[in-house]
């Protein structure tokens, strides 16, 4: 008995150093993805305000790296929740499991493992909103919302799904964050983006629109081809286990379809860009393949390959229709962040029920109608209360010039004219 323990005992050890070396390892992948939000939305902006943007994308990260190990952990996953609703507070403890009592509680990988994944994610769900806001907004107002974003607003939707809070017990599925990451992320900058307007020039009288083309095309592409890379551990690593055959298979479905979804989403804004403006967008592809990233989110295991590419190709164009219709409604979004994380999350979680026993449309919709409301009502808030403190925008002659100078002192590209 004592042998055939000891045998239990270090299959489980095998299994538990297996599962969390899998998540570690693709949680570096989603860190990845800090890359090439950084290097597409640099890409889109104009010369002049590339090293704001940059600014911005490595210092959100580092905020949201302190501000939800310290605080939005402990709200999204609590000891001991008050309610399904109110998941209260309890002060952080990183101390990780013995083998001995790993063992017992039969814990499947480490908790710091577990914590430091959940951290990549929230940076991601906050690099949405650095896009959306591009060229015309404080660095520090944006830097204050980060903190209240990542430490508040996120984890409190987060609790209620992935927390084990009322949204989970009403049956909503959302298996690696098309709502809790991606819709949340695109909500709070659609709530930013109406306080703080239009970059000066965008609009004109009518339906004229004028197009601020990128400055760094080729760098927009290489943040995309990043993206799509690091989607491979965002939609992988959230099965958080892989050491029986049926988690392998699972995982290999789940990268499969994510790949597939991706590949699809591009290839319907690349037909549709052609038949609708008889050329090829590239900018448009590239949300097109992240569009189909995002849409796949929610449920990337269920689907055939067949199916998650019907859900891409049909997210590549939706995306496409969204970024021209919020352009014709005036509302300025650089990058098409808003189109591509909210208008796909919400798609991706809609067609979860086609393939997903587990899931109706009404859990479906009922976590989407939270989500939104949550995350626009607060984050609307707290960019208000910004707006009536320390100002949300830079002035005009700021925003003519270029932000870099004025927010950061410095041109990402000095040997050539602003454009």
């Amino acid at each position: 008995m004592e042998q055939l323990a000891y045998s239990e005992q270090s299959i489980f050890e095998l299994s538990y150093a297996l599962n969390t070396f899998y998540v570690l390892s693709f949680a570096i992948l989603v860190m990845w993805m800090a890359a090439g939000f950084t290097m597409l939305e640099a890409g889109l902006v104009r010369s002049k305000n590339t090293v704001e943007i940059l600014t911005k994308n490595i210092a959100l990260y580092s905020i949201a790296s302190l501000s939800y190990l310290l605080i939005g952990y402990q709200i999204m996953y609590p000891g001991s929740a008050v309610t399904s609703w109110f998941p209260g507070f309890e002060l952080p403890s990183f101390g990780d499991n013995s083998a001995e009592k790993a063992f017992a509680e039969g814990t499947q990988m480490s908790t710091m493992g577990g914590i430091f994944f959940q951290l990549v994610f929230v940076a991601t769900a906050m690099s949405i909103v650095s896009g959306a806001v591009a060229e015309r907004m404080k660095l520090w107002a944006f830097l204050i919302f980060c903190f209240f974003m990542t430490s508040f607003i996120y984890p409190v939707q987060g609790y209620w799904k992935w927390g084990m809070g009322f949204l989970e017990t009403a049956g909503f599925y959302d298996f690696a964050g098309s709502g809790v990451v991606h819709l949340c992320g695109a909500v709070a900058a659609f709530a930013g983006v109406l306080l703080l307007g239009p970059r000066k020039g965008k609009y004109g009288p009518g339906k004229a629109i004028k197009a601020f083309p990128g400055a760094n095309i080729p760098l927009a592409t290489l943040g995309t081809l990043i993206l799509w890379m690091g989607w491979f551990g965002f939609n992988g690593g959230s099965l958080l286990k892989m050491s029986d055959v049926e988690s392998a298979n699972s995982v290999a479905m789940i990268l499969l379809n994510t790949n597939t979804a991706a590949a699809a989403g591009g290839i319907g804004a690349l037909v549709f860009s052609k038949i609708r403006y008889g050329r090829a967008d590239l900018t448009m592809i590239l949300n097109g393949v992240l569009g189909g990233l995002v849409a796949i989110t929610a449920d990337p295991l269920s689907p055939s390959p067949l199916l998650a590419l019907v859900f891409g190709l049909i997210a590549g164009v939706f995306i496409m229709i969204s970024i021209v219709t919020f352009d014709h409604m005036k509302i300025d979004d650089p990058v098409g962040a808003i189109s591509v994380h909210g208008v796909g999350g919400i798609l991706g979680l809609l067609v979860v029920p086609l393939s997903n026993a587990k899931a109706s449309l009404l859990s479906q919709l009922l976590g989407v109608g939270v989500i939104v409301l949550w995350t626009f009502l607060v984050s609307f808030l707290v960019w208000y209360l910004i707006k009536k403190t320390l100002g949300i925008r830079i002035n005009d002659e700021y925003e003519y010039e270029g932000a870099d100078q004025e927010e950061c002192g410095l041109e990402a590209y000095p040997e050539f004219t602003k454009s």
